[in-house]
């Protein structure tokens, strides 16, 4: 089901007709009448880092809409011809200045930007290999923040879940746990 506030095409981009809707794959959908065009709604990928240095975990601070001046992992939209890793490694140069090496996968998590878009988000643990820290693109400031003294607010619930999981890592290594 399409939720109430969510963005679909009320002209075919294809004929110009008035979009009406169907079933399709068990679900309605945005359809158009005359040429049979499907507006399926699927989630835009984007992918960011983990990085954590000395138990402190790498945030930005969002210079623009949405969410202006609230935190975030650096993370960002991919573009056409990248892949995931690429992305990552893109979007942490950018906005924190830092290069950064992925050292495995660390999270996949769906959210919605507003106001109504939804992401699949593909987080990746990293190290720093080079670069230095400065706030950058849509960055407004960055910084490495202990998890029980995180800046706030954090953006995105999806970037909350990462760190909630992060925040019990860290605090059971801290505890002499894995």
């Amino acid at each position: 089901m399409i939720p109430a506030g969510r963005h679909v095409w009320r002209w075919c981009p294809q004929c110009r007709a008035e979009m009406g809707r169907r079933s399709d794959g068990g679900e309605e959908r945005p359809a158009c009448p005359a040429c049979g065009v499907v507006q399926y709604l699927n989630p835009a990928p984007a992918a960011g880092i983990v990085l954590v240095q000395d138990g402190r975990v790498c945030l930005v601070k969002r210079r623009f809409a949405p969410k202006q001046g609230e935190w975030t992992f650096p993370t960002g939209f991919m573009e056409w011809d990248e892949q995931p890793a690429e992305t990552a490694r893109r979007e942490a140069l950018e906005e924190t200045g830092l290069e950064v090496e992925l050292t495995g996968l660390y999270a996949v998590e769906s959210g919605t930007l507003p106001p109504d878009t939804p992401v699949v988000v593909i987080f990746y643990k990293a190290v720093q290999s080079g670069g230095v820290l400065a706030a950058g693109d849509d960055a407004e400031e960055v910084g490495f923040f202990a998890p029980d003294d995180l800046p706030g607010p954090i953006a995105f619930a999806a970037h909350r879940r990462v760190l909630e999981k992060l925040s019990a890592e860290l605090a059971g290594d801290a505890g002499g746990g894995a």
